[in-house]
């Protein structure tokens, strides 16, 4: 993202100067949804690997593959957009592109390629960098669109409209009635080149992008897209992100486009005076794995962290400063993969004290329970019908485990009933 930016979750005003012009954004207090009981409903199905989706800015140049696992990649800041790949009309620059697509089919991971920016010699309005210009002549949109699809037809499977479409940047093509035009346009020109390809609708972020995507829907926005795509960044900690993402799916179920897949394709905590406070050995682990359970307990199906080589720009950094080491957050990121993957989540709820727990049927058949706290440490009451034999901690450290109580905190733990394996 890498752009001055608000999000919800906590009471904040954020001053964004743009073209000589000051713009003022105020998210809100955080709902009900963060704060006291609360039950979710996950999805019944088991929890893909290609739910754990990933940015990398240059692999394919200077930074190393990522010792994590991870099952899809988006290319936002890839050096894969628009301008980058189509230099001037019809002169093109696949290179790099080229790259990233052979790098995603040697570890199989899938690609998202989002669409976000417009080259100076398409804009039909003066192009400067601090604003997108809109696109003077869509058949230059259009032919963009078709050539890209079917140069990496089966190869490129995911296509999203348009990265934040309600920021200031994208003022002068972000509207929701000129990103339906392009939807339309982009939409039918991938389904010919390939109908198996799938169309992630424009991703609005922060708390004004529910209005941005009610707008959107309304007009119709919803035939043109297989999946409902979202940026659910949060200044706070990762329960805020509930504030978005139970709304984003009621407005969804409003509009008829319930039953359609939802997806953060982008989020993480970029540094800012707040997230800059966050304790990067007793919190960021565990926030980067909450946000992984909650996002699939609260019904998104997949979910790009941003980023893996960000140049110190996270305050939830995932690689030290070479860009290439992981740090216990990474490590975290890969734990709860271990955990999740192959699962189904049975039920995710908070109790009155802030602690959580979310009940697993392993792939095995085996119950689990992740347990957390959201602030503090506390006492969890463990049910002597679980019958629980081990314990997990987010550092991978697995241990037998018995007793009817266990100190909870901001690092989760799985309880499971199963044998240790050393």
């Amino acid at each position: 993202m890498r752009l001055p930016f608000c999000f919800a979750g906590i009471v904040a005003v954020c001053v964004m100067v743009i073209a000589s012009s000051s713009l003022i954004i105020s998210d809100p207090s955080p709902s009900e949804s963060s704060s006291g009981r609360l039950k979710l409903n996950p999805p019944a199905k088991p929890i893909p690997r290609e739910f754990f989706g990933l940015h990398i800015h240059r692999a394919f140049g200077s930074t190393p593959w990522p010792p994590v696992p991870f099952g899809s990649w988006r290319l936002w800041d890839a050096k894969v957009h628009w301008p980058q790949v189509e230099v001037r009309r019809n002169e093109w620059q696949w290179e790099i592109l080229d790259r990233e697509v052979a790098l995603a089919k040697k570890h199989d991971v899938d690609l998202l390629l989002p669409f976000g920016e417009t080259p100076e010699w398409a804009t039909s309005s003066l192009f400067h960098t601090a604003i997108v210009g809109d696109i003077g002549n869509l058949d230059d949109w259009r032919a963009f669109i078709r050539t890209q699809a079917e140069r990496y037809k089966g190869r490129i499977m995911y296509y999203e409209i348009w990265n934040e479409p309600n920021l200031p940047r994208n003022r002068d093509i972000g509207t929701p009635e000129r990103m339906l035009e392009m939807a339309k346009i982009a939409y039918t020109t991938l389904k010919e080149v390939d109908p198996n390809i799938k169309v992630i609708s424009p991703s609005p972020v922060n708390a004004n992008g529910l209005d941005w995507l009610e707008r959107y829907l309304t007009l119709g926005g919803g035939n043109y897209a297989d999946i409902i795509g979202y940026h659910f960044y949060t200044y706070h900690r990762p329960e805020t992100m509930l504030d978005l993402i139970l709304p984003a799916k009621e407005i969804m179920r409003k509009h008829g486009v319930g039953d359609k897949p939802l997806w953060n394709t982008e989020s993480g905590w970029i540094k800012n005076p707040l997230t800059d406070r966050i304790d990067l050995v007793g919190q960021a682990p565990g926030w980067a794995a909450r946000a992984y359970i909650l996002n699939w307990a609260g019904g998104v199906d997949r979910f790009y962290w941003y980023a893996w080589d960000d140049d110190g720009h996270d305050s939830i950094p995932f690689t030290q400063e070479d860009q290439a080491t992981a740090t216990n957050s990474a490590r975290a990121y890969g734990e709860v993969q271990k955990w999740l993957i192959g699962a189904r989540m049975e039920s995710c709820e908070r109790q009155a004290d802030e602690s959580w727990v979310c009940k697993l049927t392993r792939e095995s058949g085996q119950s689990a329970w992740i347990l957390w706290n959201e602030t503090q440490s506390a006492k969890f009451d463990v049910p002597k019908a679980w019958g629980v034999t081990t314990l997990t901690k987010l550092s991978g450290e697995r241990s037998a485990w018995s007793g009817d109580k266990i100190d909870v905190g901001e690092l989760p733990v799985m309880l499971e009933v199963a044998p240790v394996h050393h």
